[in-house]
């Protein structure tokens, strides 16, 4: 029988350079992209991260084996999200950052992602890639159903908790999902691929030691040609939607302002009513 110390774990985690919510989204007039000039690392994949935090200390940590390795891709500002998971506690990081991966729809960003977590597993492979529910720009949840496809993995989507069980030897993905009515709990064969929501952990905060320490952490920049992806299969050539144009949304109009002179419920019902919601 397996404990967790007999078992370390290796775990990639996507991690992602986004537009901080605090600020007003827009996008370049030029291309239709988001304007990433304030941007921080995506709030919802550090719920990721302190995931695969755990279940490496569960299973041993570092000096048993285990690895959590944060990768990203995008331009040179981007690496600033890996370096904020290095200082959460990742003990390894990679940017993939080339210039072609510019304009890169979910479809380009999963082929780049997949081949840089090949590039990464290479002959001892991966236990798990963990990924947030979604990114907090794109808010698709596209990227982690599309990189275990091209990966070939078992897929446990938009989970709550998760642990690592074993079937005899073989190591096995315990999750629970919560839907409105009910819950799943789901079982996946290692290694596997899964998205975490909000309400798994509550994330670490990185101390003065931790920001100190992720200095000293290995982080590479990687590019295509390093992992033999073709340029023009991402980014804007290989696209598989576009933006053809983008318009500002329209300022909201004031709403009615009822003065209450006795018969403000009157005149609610009159305008509810006016508005064919009653």
């Amino acid at each position: 029988m397996h404990t967790a110390a007999e078992a370390p774990l290796n775990i990639v985690v996507l991690v992602k350079h986004v537009p901080d919510t605090q600020f007003d989204r827009s996008l370049t007039d030029e291309n239709f992209t988001v304007d990433r000039s304030e941007s921080i690392l995506s709030e919802l994949d550090e719920y990721a991260l302190e995931a695969a935090l755990q279940l490496v200390e569960a299973a041993g940590g570092k000096s048993s084996g285990g690895k959590v390795t944060a990768v990203t891709m995008g331009p040179d500002q981007a690496v600033n999200a890996v370096k904020k998971a290095l200082q959460i506690g990742a003990h390894e990081g990679f940017h993939l950052n080339d210039a072609a991966l510019a304009g890169s729809d979910a479809a380009g960003t999963s082929l780049a992602l997949a081949a840089l977590i090949r590039y990464i597993a290479g002959d001892d492979g991966v236990d798990l890639v963990i990924t947030g529910m979604a990114s907090t720009d794109g808010e698709t949840s596209l990227v982690p159903a599309q990189v275990a496809e091209r990966l070939d993995l078992p897929q446990v989507t938009f989970v709550s908790s998760a642990e690592i069980t074993y079937d005899g030897d073989a190591p096995v993905l315990r999750a629970r999902r919560e839907g409105a009515t009910h819950t799943d709990v789901l079982e996946a064969p290692l290694p596997a691929l899964v998205s975490v929501t909000d309400q798994i952990n509550e994330p670490r905060y990185p101390d003065f030691r931790s920001i100190i320490a992720a200095k000293k952490k290995p982080l590479h920049v990687v590019t295509l040609a390093d992992l033999g992806v073709d340029a023009s299969a991402v980014g804007f050539a290989g696209a598989w939607t576009t933006v053809d144009s983008a318009q500002p949304r329209a300022p909201r109009e004031q709403g009615v302002i009822i003065m209450d002179e006795g018969d403000a419920g009157i005149q609610l019902v009159d305008f509810l009513e006016s508005q064919k919601l009653l």
